[in-house]
């Protein structure tokens, strides 16, 4: 299913192709099954082609272009009216108020699609809230792409949320309908904004009452910078992001509470339903998210097979979660790093524990629980550690700490906060409970800031490719598999794993020793230009705070060891290209001035570009985030008079002189 989805993705088949591979393809097994006596390998073979064509065909039906009724079908080019449903409330940053809407009527015209909605920040107005509808008339605009080499694409990130523009407004330019029709993920967010209102008035502190929303509501919007800093360096972030973890939590405190449902008449049935409602209620209360819509769902598979009291197989209800999100809700689920993440976890929790905790089977209780805890994180941190090294470039060394300092507590945490939570919706909360939970609170962020301050054991940028990615889940997949059973088949398979995964890095590291070239970055109000020579690069910046972020970026990308800052220089020279600089100090040119292939503008200077032009005759004109808009506009027009390249790393992004 997952094969057919990715290769959909990639191939694109119109939905008619999809749809008629799926019917010769049943039509071929039907004919295997009820017509072919004894079934052989071609059977499995067209099991699993059935299976991945219906992969292609969800992703096919989930992509705009083959969606008839999306709005980019109609020319989004020039302004229209458009009525827009708030669906998500983002985290705000420093600017702007972000919310995802669904686009409802575009000039009247009923149609479908996602949008980022950015609304300046006025005190003055009130945050949109999810069910509300605005009325605007603007353009809407593409989400920019990343500027520099290997920055995070955000817009990338938004289409697979199925988000492919946004609109900037003010609070002029749009105006609210008064009776929005409500949804049932309106009446979620109310609820969760009713609880938050009626917690706010007991005495939880800042940060404690930021955690226990992100515990308790699924909402992380208010859980400081610092504080998440602090779990991701730990390790331990699976603890705010609601998923699979609490929802286990919640299920084995259910089974246990209910426990007592099984002496009533069908108790056993009634107990199972009572579950998982109350686990669906839970989802309906957190905002279900796609995180707990897939765990719900999974766990909701567990109940049912509690309630047979049979053993099960754990990756069928793993498949049977992962077969429903994608095929039946969002195909493209399979695309976000959190779905990833999610069922990498569960699978290696699965897959692994069992053989780590036949390792050692301690007497002591205290012992047998601490081991069982620590096989557990082992276990999750061995599934998600190339996709963490490939996404994040950075490693935890003291997970297990987090781990054995945090779980055990977890359930009793997440208890005391449904009592808390149900209290204060009474209004009989008594103050005694609010001081006791904001201290066990207190205490874990203590507990995880302090793991979080071993720097040491903290390991960071670390270049990982999608190569090294599939190579590390084939060493980690053949390790487990030599684990089972431990035969020269297995061993032997490991072994070339390592050694391929070895020569991968040897022949990338011998590329990069073999490169030579000059980028010039965009950062606002700066100018960076780096020269990379091998593992090695020279930045020159006049600032290099600003430069940070963009250095740091392409030296994980790229393995570079070691970094040099410099002063910016007037003129630099790559292979047969020469690069003059002319900043706001320029007066003429410099006496040791030599032919420039290329011109670059910085920091605004004052200078007469169609005389410079005459004098230097470059074949090419560049400028940075450096320099005032209105010069970059005067000095456009003047390139496209004389119909010479100009490139602006603000619209077209980084320039690389590459080295012959």
């Amino acid at each position: 299913m997952a094969l057919g989805i990715l290769l959909g993705d990639y191939i694109n088949p119109s939905p008619k192709i999809a749809m008629i591979g799926c019917l010769t393809l049943l039509l071929l097994l039907g004919w295997e099954h009820f017509f072919v006596q004894k079934k052989r390998l071609h059977f499995g073979i067209l099991v699993a082609l059935l299976t991945a064509m219906i992969g292609m065909l969800s992703v096919s039906l989930a992509t705009i272009k083959n969606n008839p009724h999306h709005y980019s079908h109609f020319g989004i080019a020039q302004s229209r009216t458009y009525t827009l449903k708030i669906q998500e409330v983002l985290k705000e940053n420093a600017f702007s108020q972000r919310y995802i809407a669904q686009l409802q009527y575009m000039d009247g015209k009923k149609l479908k699609g996602k949008v980022l909605v950015q609304i300046n920040k006025n005190p003055a107005t009130a945050a949109l809230r999810v069910d509300d509808e605005l009325i605007t008339h603007t353009t809407l605009q593409a989400v920019p792409r990343p500027l520099n080499p290997y920055q995070f694409d955000y817009g990338s990130y938004l289409e697979g949320l199925g988000v492919h523009h946004q609109i900037r407004l003010s609070k002029e330019r749009y105006i609210l309908k008064e009776h929005p029709t409500e949804t049932l993920w309106g009446l979620a967010a109310r609820t969760r904004n009713h609880i938050t209102s009626q917690l706010r008035k007991e005495a939880f502190g800042t940060a404690e009452l930021g955690i226990i929303q992100a515990l308790l509501l699924g909402e992380r919007n208010e859980v400081t910078e610092a504080t998440n800093t602090d779990y991701k360096d730990a390790g331990a972030f699976h603890i705010l992001a609601l998923s699979g973890l609490h929802i286990g939590i919640l299920l084995g405190l259910l089974h246990f509470l209910l426990a007592p449902l099984e002496f009533l008449p069908n108790g056993r049935v009634v107990k199972m339903v009572s579950i998982v409602l109350l686990l669906w209620a839970f989802a309906f209360l957190a905002g279900m998210s796609p995180s707990i819509l897939r765990a719900v769902t999974m766990f909701s598979f567990v109940a049912y097979a509690l309630y047979l009291n049979r053993p099960t197989n754990h990756f069928n209800i793993l498949a049977l979660s992962f077969f429903f999100i994608l095929l039946l809700i969002n195909p493209l689920l399979l695309f976000q790093v959190g779905f990833q993440l999610s069922y990498a976890a569960v699978f290696a929790i699965i897959w692994i524990y069992p053989l780590l905790q036949k390792l050692w089977i301690p007497k002591n209780w205290v012992l047998k629980r601490g081991w069982e805890l620590l096989a557990v994180s082992v276990a999750a941190q061995l599934g998600v550690l190339p996709l963490g090294l490939y996404y994040f470039h950075q490693f935890p060394g003291l997970f297990f700490l987090s781990s054995l300092l945090i779980l055990p507590f977890l359930a009793l945490i997440l208890g005391i906060g449904i009592v808390v939570i149900t209290l204060a919706l009474t209004n009989s909360l008594p103050h005694v409970l609010v001081v006791l939970y904001n201290n066990i609170i207190g205490w874990m962020n203590t507990t995880i800031a302090w793991v979080a301050q071993q720097e040491r054991f903290i390991f960071r940028n670390i270049s990982f490719d999608a190569i090294q990615l599939l190579l590390g889940y084939t060493i980690l997949i053949t390790l487990v598999w030599m684990l089972e059973k431990v035969t020269f088949k297995r061993t032997a398979l490991f072994l070339c794993s390592i050694i391929c995964f070895q020569l991968w890095v040897i022949g990338k590291t011998q590329h990069i020793y073999q490169k030579e070239l000059l980028v010039l970055g965009h950062t606002g109000n700066n100018t960076t230009l780096l020269h990379q020579t091998g593992q090695k690069a020279m930045v020159y910046t006049n600032n290099w705070s600003k430069a940070n972020r963009m250095v740091t970026d392409y030296s994980i990308a790229q393995h570079l060891r070691q970094i040099e800052h410099r002063p910016i220089k007037n003129s630099f020279k790559i292979g047969k290209e020469s690069l003059l600089v002319i900043d706001s100090t320029f007066s003429k040119l410099p006496s040791h001035y030599l032919k420039a292939t290329t011109l670059l503008l910085t920091q605004s200077p004052k200078i007469n570009l169609e005389r410079l032009l005459d004098s230097v005759q470059p074949k090419l004109i560049l400028a940075d985030g450096s320099n005032y808009h209105s010069y970059i506009a005067r000095w456009k027009a003047t390139c496209q008079k004389r119909k010479l390249p100009f490139h602006y790393t603000g619209e077209k992004g980084a320039y690389i002189f590459n080295k012959p």
